[in-house]
């Protein structure tokens, strides 16, 4: 290969979309085993790499140039191959730093914790000290090299007020984990009264349950996507040895995050959720889901039929099911059922991949039907209406009222919505 991504797993990257839009390039992702890396780098059949887990110190070893930052870092993500010569940078610097000050962080004096300790934890602590950070630890699971312990940064460094995430714990397929101490209790965020900054570097998905937890706890969080954007820009730029127009690094994570975001659709029972959704998939050259619809070809049977002979807990249970099998899926457009939103963990299932428009009808536009076992009367619809309503609008990102528009118009107003938000991502 000429170009390409190196790691032990790669079924969770986004690599190849992105050096495509930064440069139309052709872009491979090699999977190696632990004993083939040593060949690989020796036959050096290849012009620019990049490194990931768990190979960005063990590369090292087999470079015969080192750029003084990566030196001073102690990990590589980018090797180029300049006449033979292997040359290891590291652009995960560029793109945590960028990151980081994107994110609207202000570092300068602030305690910190770096939760991890391989390459990209390094790399964490290089761009924590330099953007003025006095103190960064290092939590682990166990207190080898030099770190503490999840039990110890609770009771000696409570004070801290940046956490960076560097650990693969929340990485797809795994969304919904939090990193765990040794003893597998997850992390709690509540023990770090102080933290007004939360980095996760894993991008897939674009939100972690880490990054969900603090936001709802007010933290300023994000996740890793634009890091992963901003490296490969820079990663190009020695590729190819000239720099990218200005503004690249933006634009490619914009069109990324257009094409991964899940549009999410909640609302009451005869809202219009489905043919709403179905229309924004055929403008938007989308793949549409209907959970209800997911929930009916599993298990072969009705939804009032299920409700007739398993009750409606069960129902919820399926429910919850097939919306976390979806939660790790991107790029689509998905109507969810009335009640999905009832459940806390749904909703944390659907915003890993997905913003939440709830599409707000008036009470008098919705109407019954037999095929909703809650909602297939005036009364039963009237009844659900008042006790949802809270529901649907504290859970979701935006509302869209859409009245007595049609649904071409309700489905042209979502896809405005959505442009929007990526516009000013």
């Amino acid at each position: 290969m000429k170009y390409g991504l190196i790691a032990e797993k790669l079924g969770h990257s986004f690599s190849s979309e992105i050096h495509r839009a930064i440069g139309g390039y052709e872009y491979e992702l090699c999977e190696l085993k632990r004993g083939d890396l040593r060949a690989f780098l020796e036959k050096r059949d290849f012009e620019g790499i990049n490194v990931t887990i768990p190979y960005k110190t063990e590369v090292i070893p087999y470079l015969d140039v080192l750029d003084k930052e990566a030196e001073k870092i102690g990990a590589v993500n980018t090797v180029i191959n300049r006449a033979g010569k292997l040359c290891g940078f590291n652009t995960d610097y560029t793109g945590m730093k960028r990151l980081i000050l994107r994110t609207g962080g202000d570092v300068r004096g602030k305690k910190a914790l770096i939760f991890g300790s391989g390459g990209t934890a390094k790399t964490a602590r290089a761009v924590l000290e330099d953007l003025g950070a006095p103190e960064t630890v290092t939590v682990r699971r166990d207190a080898r090299d030099g770190a503490v312990t999840y039990k110890d940064a609770y009771t000696l460094h409570a004070d801290a007020e940046v956490l960076v995430n560097t650990t693969p714990c929340g990485m797809f397929p795994h969304g919904g984990e939090l990193p765990c101490d040794i003893d597998g209790a997850p992390l709690d965020l509540e023990r770090f009264p102080r933290l007004s900054l939360l980095i996760d570097v894993i991008y897939n998905p674009l939100r972690t349950a880490l990054v969900l937890e603090a936001r709802a706890r007010g933290i300023r969080a994000a996740g890793g996507l634009y890091m992963l954007v901003a490296q490969a820009v820079a990663a190009s730029e020695y590729f190819f040895d000239r720099p990218c127009p200005e503004g690249t690094a933006d634009a490619v994570y914009r069109k990324i995050l257009e094409e991964k975001e899940n549009i999410v659709l909640t609302g009451m029972p005869g809202s219009g959720k489905s043919t709403v959704g179905r229309l924004i998939a055929q403008k938007s050259g989308r793949t549409f889901v209907d959970t209800d619809e997911l929930i009916v070809k599993r298990e072969e049977k009705s939804i009032p039929g299920i409700f007739s002979g398993k009750g409606e807990g069960y129902f919820r249970d399926v429910e919850s099911a097939v919306i976390a099998d979806l939660s790790a899926k991107t790029g689509l457009v998905v109507a969810t059922g009335g009640g999905a939103v009832l459940r806390s963990e749904n909703v944390k299932a659907l915003k890993r991949n997905g913003r939440l428009y709830f599409i707000d009808r008036p009470k008098s536009c919705l109407v019954p039907t037999g095929d909703r076992p809650l909602g297939d009367t005036k009364e039963k619809i009237e009844k659900l209406y008042f006790a949802r309503i809270p529901v649907y609008r504290e859970t979701a990102n935006e509302t869209v009222a859409i009245e007595n528009k049609d649904e071409n118009a309700a489905a042209e107003m979502i896809l405005a919505a959505h442009k929007r938000y990526i516009y000013e991502c």
